[in-house]
């Protein structure tokens, strides 16, 4: 299987005329191409692959100062540094439910034999009548059965709650849906010995700006933060340096 290439970033100019992406440049929630590669460093994958839902396939509205970009390109390309011939694959697709993503996904996925592998989904599922957490728990265990191979480091998100932000949804529905989805990811995710990337609790998720006008997806800058904190997260499955002391 091959996978797409990368689509270039958003490098058309704002409205004034002037190319300016200063605001990602000083945020401190974000990460500097030196930062990043100084981050990956020794990075053993050679192969990632995202499947999931929207958050998978990366929309988001754009914000002045920040590359359009999704996360999971952003993540291939910052490992694309220290890994030339990387491959990389994202199957996300918008409005898909955990059952869906396993049913078309799973197998295009494992076939692609990944050694890093990204999974994000379950939000649909918690937007349907009758949200039942254990045929979630249920579908995410099938769904890491089939993608966790020896050797595959499998990731996913604890996500941030939109309440932080938009305090007037706090007492709705979405802010227990999505603390009842982040426990039931990170059950899944400890029985399969996956990385939890933690966006919940995160220090800019109470800022309205890492959101989309609909209040349920990344914004651009939304995008940029939640690679900064994955490449971070990916580290500690980066194998140590081991150095010679010279002695026999």
């Amino acid at each position: 299987m091959t996978a797409d290439p990368l689509p270039p970033f958003d490098t058309a100019p704002p409205v004034d005329g002037a190319q300016d992406f200063e605001r990602e440049a000083t945020d401190p929630h974000c990460m500097s191409d030196t930062e990043s590669d100084a981050v990956l460093h020794g990075a053993p994958w050679r192969r990632l692959a995202v499947v999931g839902d929207s958050l998978a396939e990366g929309l988001g509205d754009p914000v002045p100062g920040y590359r359009t970009a999704c996360w999971a390109d952003r993540l291939a390309r910052a490992l694309r540094r220290s890994v030339p011939d990387l491959a990389y694959l994202n199957l996300g697709r918008r409005g898909l439910t955990a059952k869906q993503v396993r049913a078309e996904q799973a197998e295009p996925a494992a076939a692609f034999s990944p050694d890093l592998l990204g999974v994000v989904c379950g939000g649909n599922d918690l937007l349907l009548p009758g949200f039942d957490p254990r045929a979630l728990a249920s579908e995410l265990d099938r769904l890491f059965d089939t993608l966790g191979a020896p050797g595959t480091t499998l990731f996913v998100y604890a996500l941030a709650n939109v309440v932080d932000a938009i305090p007037e949804l706090r007492g709705g529905p979405l802010e227990k849906g999505v603390e009842v989805l982040n426990e039931v990811t990170r059950e899944v995710a400890d029985r399969h010995g996956a990385l939890v990337v933690q966006m919940h609790g995160h220090p800019a998720s109470a800022d309205r700006d890492l959101f989309s006008a609909d209040r349920v997806h990344a914004s651009a800058r939304g995008h940029a933060v939640i690679a900064a904190t994955t490449i971070r997260a990916l580290a500690s499955r980066i194998p140590a340096a081991e150095f010679s002391t010279g002695e026999r």
